[in-house]
């Protein structure tokens, strides 16, 4: 049988004596300090010598770093699979990826019945141990829509909801040895568990045969199924004596073939005795990894990781999936694959992409972004988070996801200098900043990426008091089109931070910001609801009494199309910017006389907790029409219009943001982002454009810019209103300059000056 190509691992079979418990534990803290990967337990239930496996499991886990844990196997009839699923996702949660379940049918049945599991012929035991592994895994698959409905002879679930995630995709590895249980294993386990001594080495051929041939059946690659071995009987002497009774050396020399001639890829070692697991982790396994790697290395023999063939069948065309570069297959995720579901869409937009690569370095960026562009495919960057303009997927291309990249750190509390990841979500960012009394004002939503706001603006809760995100920023690193991970700032490269603070999406890929947060404890919010039957009125008293709060009051105001013969109902969040009550609700009275008020209320709070959550995947819904207006005033003719806009329904949402304050203190060609005297940032959407278009017609010349993160049009026109000149000729010369073959060509993208 030839060799599998699975990276070797090693690992202990140790006894869950509840006469000494303190010793297991240590010696699985042992099998971790000794370089080994693995330690496991038998599980019987049934035996009150030993201490309960699943709890020391845990207890394990939690008691060490790196080490995994799994039982040698799990007593099924004993566990039922709902719950033995839920326990398993959970105990691989809370031990961030370092479980594996291995499996058994039964045994010992009258200790089982005698706890009540029954009993359960050879033939009963292989079904329902098959329509449990049915169960298990359709209770991890969250990807999968509806709740799970199972109906068998042993095992039935109706409508069980699913969850939760696994950290990491758990093996599970099946104890057979008869043809039936063999060919389960092949169908549906991801790893065979047999021990030597009820398994014999002569035998294994024909076992792994059956495996094989059985996986092949059903449409399975042979080497997706690892194949283990517990070494029943082993022990270290000086001189040597039978199969691994001798020397460290001649283990190594035996152990050689089993993985050579039969693909055994993982050793377990059952012993209770400190001395010998400090010798097979510190003295075996690395010999035997350099012997293998040296066999391997001479034969050729394949081993990188192995594809389902429903995987390889959803590959698109154009993209060479063979060339992806090694440092960065951890993080590759291909249609078919677990995990495509969260990743393949945007927060307003569906994509089907055909390959989405997660970086975790700015190297590994750089690597990502060379091999997209040897492809024949688009590539969309996306930093993590959620956006409304719905440039972060494509269709059958390449998506570059820098949510791996969220680090948060505060460099220097006292100045508020911070180092934000690109792919950290602002919600996450807030709470980390809070713990220190800081703040950036970055945006309403706490799904959306720190790469996304730092390169387009940042209009937040606290805008008018601390500025724009981008306002904040002393430093970017990025990638750019010629692969240099660039640190830029107002002496490096000025030109470029000048760009990248408002039109970043064109000039590289930011892996990180340095930015000052501001000193902030708790803030204070109101929340109000209006009647805005009166539309135009109102939101013409709405815009009067915005702009006349003082500078630490931010307001932001959504409405939509009155409902049930009913006009329009307004909603506020109005933050005042520190945490002076008195001050705060001078600042926010004046807000409850612009219209009818139906609720009223305010509380004290810190920053982050007004961010709306970001938990839960993106959900791919179609992309609605975005637009979006920058506004110096709520004129007559402005609100006339949008009112016009709520009352035909042709837009279904429309949100006013307060601007002005702080962030027009800062000259127009400070940044890139050259809207420097609008109050109000205006964005509505539709879910039919040309009527959506019609109406925003109607703003006339009160539209005076738009903010790209809120638009889904691209063209010339869009980018003149979002890029006034001289900023867009500016930005068409540093294209030229530094990204003159239009790599970054999906978001708004700027031509290079011809010519330049």
């Amino acid at each position: 049988m030839p060799d599998y190509g699975h990276p070797l691992e090693f690992g202990t079979f140790l006894t869950p004596s509840a006469q000494h418990p303190d010793r297991v534990v240590g010696l699985a803290e042992l099998t971790e300090a000794a370089g080994l990967d693995l330690a496991t337990f038998q599980d019987h239930p049934y035996n009150p010598d030993f201490l309960d496996t699943w709890t020391l499991l845990s207890w394990v886990a939690s008691r060490t770093e790196r080490l995994r844990v799994s039982g040698n196997v799990i007593n099924l009839p004993l566990r039922p699979p709902a719950v033995l699923a839920r326990a398993a996702a959970s105990l691989d949660r809370l031990s961030k990826g370092r479980f594996e379940l291995g499996l058994g049918a039964g045994g010992f049945w009258d200790a089982i019945n005698a706890m009540g599991g029954g009993r359960r012929t050879p033939g009963e035991s292989v079904t329902a141990l098959s329509e449990a592994i049915d169960v298990i895994r359709a209770a991890w698959d969250t990807d999968a829509r509806g709740g799970v409905r199972l109906q068998g002879e042993h095992y039935s679930v109706n409508g069980m909801k699913r969850g939760p995630e696994p950290a990491h995709d758990i093996g599970i590895w099946l104890g057979a040895y008869k043809p039936r249980m063999l060919r389960l294993t092949g169908a549906k386990a991801d790893g065979w568990l047999p021990s030597l001594g009820y398994a014999k080495a002569e035998d294994l051929p024909e076992l792994n045969g059956i495996i094989d041939d059985s996986a092949l059946e059903h449409g399975r690659d042979p080497r997706q199924i690892r194949r283990l071995v517990n070494l029943m009987g082993a022990s270290f002497s000086p001189a040597g004596g039978g199969f691994l009774q001798g020397p460290p050396e001649q283990w190594v020399e035996q152990l050689l073939p089993l993985t050579l001639e039969h693909g055994i890829g993982t050793f377990i070692l059952p012993t209770d005795d400190p001395r010998t697991i400090q010798t097979f982790g510190q003295e075996v396994a690395p010999a035997l990894r350099e012997a293998v790697e040296r066999e391997r290395a001479s034969s050729g023999t394949p081993t990188g990781p192995v594809r389902p063939a429903a995987a390889l069948a959803a590959r698109r065309p154009g993209i060479d999936y063979d060339a992806v570069p090694q440092a960065l297959r951890e993080g590759v995720v291909e249609p078919g694959d677990k995990g495509y579901a969260k990743v393949r869409h945007g927060y307003m937009q569906q994509g089907r992409p055909g390959l989405v690569l997660r970086p975790a370095a700015p190297d590994q960026v750089a690597e990502a972004l060379a091999y997209a562009l040897g492809q024949d495919a688009p590539l969309n960057v996306r930093s993590g988070g959620h956006g409304i303009s719905g440039r972060s997927t494509n269709d059958g291309g390449i998506v570059l996801d820098l949510g791996r990249m969220n680090g948060i750190e505060v460099l220097d509390a006292r100045t508020g200098l911070v180092r934000l990841g690109a792919g950290a979500r602002w919600g996450d960012v807030g709470a980390a900043l809070h713990q220190h009394g800081l703040a950036i004002s970055s945006g309403d939503h706490g799904g959306v990426g720190v790469g996304g706001i730092a390169t387009t603006g940042g209009l937040g809760y606290m805008s008018r008091a601390h500025g724009l995100a981008i306002d904040r920023l002393t430093a970017v690193e990025l990638v750019t089109a010629d692969g240099a991970v660039r640190r830029v700032d107002a002496e490096n490269d000025p030109d470029l931070f000048w760009a990248v603070r408002g039109a970043g999406a064109n000039f590289g890929v930011v892996t990180s910001v340095e930015a000052t947060a501001s000193p902030v404890g708790d803030i204070v919010l109101g929340r109000f609801v209006y009647d805005a039957s009166d539309t135009e009125a109102f939101l013409q008293a709405w815009g009067s009494t915005a702009e006349a709060a003082p500078r630490e009051v931010t307001a932001f105001l959504t409405t939509g199309p009155g409902r049930g013969g009913q006009g329009p109902v307004a909603q506020a969040m109005v933050v005042y910017a520190g945490d002076d009550t008195d001050a705060a609700v001078q600042a926010l009275e004046p807000f409850l006389q612009v219209g009818p008020v139906l609720d009223q209320r305010a509380q004290v709070a810190p920053y982050p907790a007004i961010l709306v959550g970001h938990d839960g995947p993106h959900g791919g819904n179609p992309t609605p029409a975005a637009r979006s207006a920058l506004l110096e005033h709520i004129d007559p003719a402005s609100a006339k219009a949008m009112a016009r806009m709520l009352a035909t329904g042709d837009a279904y949402f429309m949100q006013l943001r307060q601007v002005g304050g702080t962030v027009n203190d800062v000259a127009a060609d400070a940044t890139a982002y050259a809207h420097r005297s609008a109050n109000f940032s205006l964005a509505a959407m539709g879910s039919r454009a040309a009527l959506l278009d019609r109406r925003w017609a109607e703003l006339g010349d009160a539209a005076r810019g738009l903010y790209l993160s809120f638009d889904t049009r691209t063209g010339p026109e869009v980018l003149a209103q979002a890029f006034p000149e001289p900023a867009l000729g500016r930005l068409r010369e540093l294209k030229a300059k530094y990204d003159p073959d239009h790599v970054f060509d999906q978001n708004f993208p700027i031509d290079p000056a011809a010519g330049a």
